[in-house]
């Protein structure tokens, strides 16, 4: 019996000030954001996907991402705070513009444990959290598929860890662009395979916020 596990990442925020929004309130997507949230629902319906469930973090961002899914899927969204973004010291600094700030002395304990990282929530808390999840969800939707709309760090460590990659990375490295979809493949309750796909890559090249992590869409610019 095959169930297939969608993690989506958000859409675009409507973040002019370019701060580190993280789980601060009040971030909703833009107008680009809420297009490319219905590009990977029309997607995921393209691929003929049986959704039997949506969940997604009780952050707007995500939210406001999983709703033309639930909508095209006549599916309820339920929050689940597993899959929220990391914590980050950093949250509501304009580290985007100005990385220097991140420098002074007085966030120098920040950085004593890149690999933890000493600077936010432990990816192995994250990836525990997210395998939680995940492993609640193949029993519910197990024979079908699920979308669980989450952020960028979250899904990356989940595959990071299917893939057999070191947890602690490099931000650039990531491969989970806005509203990409990483999908995680089981033969009853064995993973058997994950692949990554883009189904609002044609969008990506209008955004303001393609970084962190690497596209296809970069290749469009």
């Amino acid at each position: 019996m095959q169930t297939t596990i969608h993690l989506m990442r958000h859409g675009e925020v409507a973040n002019p000030e370019r701060v580190l929004y993280g789980r601060l309130p009040g971030f909703e997507l833009s107008a680009l954001g809420h297009k490319m949230a219905f590009a990977s629902a029309q997607g995921l319906r393209k691929e003929e996907a049986d959704l039997a469930l949506i969940a997604a973090s009780p952050l707007l961002r995500t939210q406001q991402t999983a709703l033309p899914a639930a909508l095209e899927y006549d599916l309820p969204v339920t929050a689940d705070a597993r899959l929220v973004e990391a914590w980050n010291h950093f949250e509501g600094a304009d580290i985007a513009s100005n990385w220097k700030q991140a420098l002074r002395p007085e966030h120098w304990s920040q950085f004593l444990n890149p690999f933890r990282p000493s600077w936010g929530e432990p990816y192995v808390q994250i990836l525990a959290r997210m395998r939680s999840v995940i492993a609640d969800t193949l029993e519910v939707a197990y024979g079908r598929e699920a979308l669980l709309v989450s952020h960028q760090l979250p899904i990356w460590v989940v595959r990071s860890w299917v893939e057999g990659w070191p947890l602690a990375h490099l931000p650039y490295q990531r491969e989970c662009s806005l509203a990409s979809i990483t999908s995680l493949v089981f033969d009853d309750y064995t993973l058997v395979g994950c692949y990554y796909w883009e189904p609002a890559g044609h969008l990506l090249k209008h955004a303001a916020d393609l970084v962190p992590g690497t596209s296809e869409a970069q290749n469009l610019q």
